[in-house]
């Protein structure tokens, strides 16, 4: 690229939040941008390659199925992929024996040796719950035992719970256990409420790639952003990164937790019989297995007799943030940096790391498209 290109926008990150403002500020206003990343490849945590053993697609940032309800949203990204019929199941593996996620009416049954019909199951629930239901939440663990009874917390949700964000339940928002209902039917899709559902055709990767096809779309990788940054646009940067580094972590570090993967290749067809399973028991270092070529049973390397086996951990790696801890400590302290940044002339914000919040994919592509809306008018 020319060094001297000058740009009308300028975009900080090119996972969807970025990419799909970048889309629409250059198909729809026909302006420049230009967007810098930081990774030696586009699409931020949702961005997939192949395994060149297996040639295998796996999602390198672990597995992410898109899902959503939004019509808008759905019909936006079908312009830039079409989607397989893939439906999302998760199962759990608990003292060497596997049940449904999210806790359903096999799970009760199952776990509790009992053959309920979905009213028993209520019942039985609500008996264990009672005393817990008059408890004033203050974290994670009183609304999960309220909500679950004792047993099942215990088995399914504490250990998992502990690994993936380094504390104890305890000490966590009883927010975070909204994203983990309980059914009294066989119902065993993971996403029970969203309409559209599926993975890629072609990979996550391709996404980005027609996102991004505009000959006014300019992308430079490994390329680190300041508020300094030497390449000035003419109307408005658009950041979708953390706001703690932006501003020299003047309030303090916000708390992120990060992943770690550990791929490996089984001489078997299918290792595991599903894309993910969770590992709750603390015995397990790891807390889910993903297999991926369940994710494309469309496609040839579904009948291979070689599989693609990854173990993911949680750990803590500011620098590399996945998902905010979202206390009131750190919500505190990312409204400081949110005024902070509002501060500052020609300059947009959003996104997952951004906005320290826990977006998924339709989520993210649906407060792209209404940032958009906002700033169409300033700079036409």
């Amino acid at each position: 690229m020319n060094k001297n290109y000058k740009p009308d926008i300028l975009i900080i990150g090119s996972g969807f939040y970025g990419t799909v403002l970048a889309e629409r500020l250059a198909n729809i206003l026909n302006k420049k941008v230009l967007i810098i990343e930081r990774r030696s490849h586009i699409g931020g945590n949702s961005y997939s390659e192949f395994d060149k053993k297996t040639n295998i697609e796996y999602h390198k940032y672990g597995t992410h199925i898109f899902h959503t309800a939004n019509k808008k949203v759905w019909n936006y990204i079908n312009k830039f992929t079409e989607f397989n019929n893939y439906r999302h199941q998760v199962l759990t593996s608990h003292k060497n024996k596997i049940y449904q996620m999210p806790i359903n009416l096999e799970t009760i049954n199952s776990f509790f040796k009992k053959n309920f019909s979905p009213s028993e199951a209520e019942k039985f629930i609500n008996k264990k719950t009672k005393k817990f239901k008059t408890y004033k939440f203050k974290n994670f663990e009183d609304k999960a035992i309220s909500q679950i009874g004792k047993e099942l917390y215990e088995a399914f949700i504490k250990g998992y719970t502990q690994k993936q964000w380094g504390k104890s339940p305890k000490y966590l928002p009883e927010s975070i256990f909204n994203r983990l209902p309980i059914r009294y039917n066989y119902n065993e899709d993971y996403y029970q409420q969203t309409q559209y559902q599926g993975i890629p055709k072609n990979g996550y990767k391709d996404i980005f790639i027609n996102l991004t096809k505009n000959k006014n779309i300019k992308i430079l990788f490994k390329e680190k952003y300041n508020l300094n940054y030497k390449i000035k646009p003419k109307y408005l940067t658009i950041y979708t990164g953390p706001l703690d580094s932006l501003l020299d972590y003047k309030f303090g570090k916000l708390e992120w937790r990060s992943l770690n993967f550990k791929k490996e290749i089984k001489n078997t067809k299918d290792f595991q019989g599903s894309a993910v399973i969770n590992y709750p028991d603390l015995k397990n270092k790891f807390t889910r297995v993903h297999e991926p070529k369940h994710l494309h049973p469309e496609r040839q390397p579904f009948n291979s007799n070689k599989t693609l086996v990854i173990k993911e951990f949680s750990i803590k790696n500011d620098n590399e943030p996945y998902y905010p801890i979202n206390d009131e400590k750190n919500r505190a302290k990312h409204r400081k940096y949110k005024n902070e940044a509002g501060k500052i002339k020609k300059f947009e914000f959003g996104g997952r790391l951004a906005d320290y919040a826990y977006y998924d994919m339709d989520m993210t592509i649906s407060a792209a498209l209404k940032k958009f809306d906002q700033i169409k008018n300033k700079i036409k």
